[in-house]
């Protein structure tokens, strides 16, 4: 089976642009890469929207238990969880009419990938926006 994400840096790009990122499995815990990593694309313009259990809020900002929760767009959900659970994420991102989503480092599913592709989302997996950024000069000077 060939891999059907490239992480073209064309579409890294377009998702990067995206205003609003659901954070999937986004806590309080600095710790977590999640917390780094969100906090460093609100450092850089983007809103975050937590997504956890407990619908905490994390950097400021309301935490919401599911997609379907969250009462405004999201343009890109990022999961950070585990592979075998990303796929249901991705469908949420389809039903909420995400234009993106980004599987993180290690959170690789092919057939979710396809399903997003198939819906017209843009799709990052198996990477990370902080390794992308810099790789293709994002943001623009």
């Amino acid at each position: 089976m060939s891999k059907i994400t490239t992480n073209d840096p064309v579409e890294i790009r377009a998702i990067l642009d995206l205003p609003v990122w659901a954070v999937v499995g986004l806590s309080g815990n600095p710790a977590r890469p999640a917390y780094d990593v969100s906090g460093w694309l609100a450092a850089h313009g983007r809103r975050i929207v937590p997504i956890n259990q407990q619908a905490a809020r994390v950097h400021g900002e309301t935490g919401y238990a599911t997609l379907s929760d969250v009462p405004f767009p999201i343009d890109v959900v990022d999961i950070f969880r585990r592979s075998e659970e990303a796929g249901a994420h991705v469908d949420e991102a389809i039903a909420a009419e995400a234009k993106a989503v980004w599987l993180q480092l290690g959170v690789i599913d092919e057939a979710a990938a396809q399903r997003a592709r198939d819906a017209g989302l843009l799709v990052a997996m198996d990477t990370c926006p902080k390794i992308e950024a810099p790789r293709i000069g994002w943001p623009a000077a």
